[in-house]
C-alpha cells in the first residue's frame, strides 16, 4: 500500500520516533511505500512530498523538531483547501493517510475522513490535553525541559532573595504547570483549570519568607487566570492563529508586577516559550512515540479508518478521532488536590474549566 503521512501543528520532541516507525514497519513487515507531505496539511495543498525510507529515517531517533517539517495551516480557511488536500490524496495514489498532530490537525483529519478520505490519526501535544489518550508524547521532554529550569532559578532566586515567576505552556490545560512545577519544588503552582486571587498569592509568599525561606518560585501557565477581570486569559497584541486560537503570553511579566507591588520582594520573570518544545525526547517519549506509530500503521492495515491511537491503561488502542477532538483532557480533580495539598488555599473553589 502507498502511504502517506504528515505531521501539523506546532512542533513536538518525539515526531520523528513516529516517523520512524511508521516506515520501518511499513517496509519490514507490510512492504509499504510511505510518502511524506511537507509542512502538515499545507503540503497537501501545496502537493510538496518527500520519499519516506530507511535512508530517509536513519538516524532520526534522538532528533528534536520534524523532518516533514510543520505548519498551522488549515485547508478549511484556505480556497478550495479540502478539495485540494482530497485532489493530492488521489493524485499520489494514497491508499492511506496518517495525520500525527493535535486536536486542530485532527480536526482536519476528521473533515477528509468524512469526505472520504481513509485516515488515521496520532495524537501529539507537549500539552498533553487532547482527549481519549491517557499521554501524548512530547509531555515528558517538555516537563523535564521546565523541570530543570525551575531548577536553575532556584539558586539565582535564592542567591538575589526574588520571587521567580516561571511561565510555561499550557492554553486550557495546566498539565505541564502541574508536573514540573511539583517536581521542581515550586511554592506556588497556577493552572487555567482554577482561577487564582492574586492577593492570596501574594500572602502566601509573604508567611514564606516570614518564616525565613526569602526566595519563592511561582509556576504558571500562559492560559491561567485571574480572579478578577472575568477571568479571562492574558493576551498578546499578535492576532489569532488559522484555527482561530489567541497568541498567549505575558501573564508571567502582569504576575511578577503584581507580586512586588504587593509585598515589596524583588520580582523577576522567566518565559520559556519555545524552549519546552526544543531539543531531544526524552527515553520515555521516544518509547511511547514509537508505539504510536507502529499502532498507527497497524490500524491502517487493519482498515481502522476515521481513528486514532491511544494509549489507555499502557496499552496502544483505536479510538473515533471524534473522541479525541471532542474536548479538551483538563487537570482533573485529583490531581488539583495535589497542589492543594501541599500549598496554601490561593485558588478560586470553583473551576474556571471543566
Amino acid at each position: 500500500m502507498k502511504i502517506g503521512m504528515l505531521t501539523g501543528g506546532g512542533d513536538c520532541p518525539g515526531l520523528n520516533a513516529v516517523i520512524r516507525a511508521v516506515v520501518r514497519k511499513g517496509i519490514f513487515h507490510y512492504q509499504d511505500e510511505i510518502v511524506g507531505f511537507m509542512e502538515g496539511w499545507r503540503g497537501l495543498i501545496d502537493d510538496n512530498t518527500m520519499v519516506l525510507n530507511l535512508d530517509s529515517v536513519s538516524g532520526i531517533l534522538p532528533r528534536g523538531g520534524t523532518i516533514l517539517r510543520t505548519s498551522r495551516t488549515n485547508p478549511s480557511k484556505r480556497p478550495d483547501g479540502v478539495q485540494r488536500c482530497l485532489a493530492a490524496i488521489e493524485k499520489h495514489k494514497i491508499g492511506a493517510l496518517i495525520a500525527i498532530g493535535g486536536d486542530d490537525t485532527l480536526s482536519v483529519a476528521q473533515k477528509l475522513y468524512e469526505a472520504g478520505a481513509k485516515v488515521v490519526g496520532v495524537p501529539k501535544t507537549i500539552d498533553n490535553d487532547l482527549g481519549g489518550t491517557d499521554y501524548t508524547f512530547g509531555f515528558d521532554t517538555a516537563c523535564n525541559i521546565v523541570c530543570e529550569a525551575i531548577d536553575r532559578v532556584h539558586t539565582t532566586a535564592e542567591a538575589h532573595n526574588r520571587v521567580m515567576v516561571v511561565e510555561v505552556m499550557g492554553r486550557d490545560a495546566g498539565w505541564i504547570a502541574l508536573y514540573s512545577g511539583i517536581a521542581g519544588g515550586a511554592d506556588a503552582i497556577l493552572i487555567p483549570e482554577r482561577r487564582f486571587d492574586v492577593d492570596k498569592v501574594a500572602e502566601s509568599i509573604r508567611q514564606r519568607h516570614e518564616r525565613g525561606r526569602y526566595f519563592s518560585i511561582v509556576v504558571v501557565a500562559e492560559g491561567a487566570k485571574f480572579a478578577e477581570g472575568k477571568g479571562a486569559p492574558v493576551v498578546q497584541d499578535m492576532g489569532k492563529d488559522e484555527f482561530g486560537h489567541a497568541k498567549l503570553g505575558g501573564i508571567a511579566n502582569i504576575l511578577a508586577r503584581e507580586i512586588e507591588k504587593r509585598t515589596g520582594y524583588e520580582t523577576r520573570a522567566v518565559v520559556l516559550g519555545h524552549i519546552q518544545r526544543g531539543g531531544s525526547p526524552s527515553a520515555f517519549d521516544r518509547v511511547l512515540a514509537t508505539r504510536y506509530g507502529l499502532g498507527a500503521i497497524d490500524m491502517v492495515h487493519r482498515g481502522e479508518f476515521g481513528r486514532m491511537a491511544a494509549l489507555r491503561a499502557n496499552k496502544i488502542v483505536s479510538i473515533p478521532l471524534q473522541d479525541a477532538i471532542s474536548r479538551n483532557r483538563t487537570v482533573d480533580d485529583e490531581m488539583i488536590e495535589i497542589v492543594d495539598g501541599l500549598f496554601e488555599d490561593i485558588g478560586v473553589k470553583e473551576a474556571a474549566s471543566s
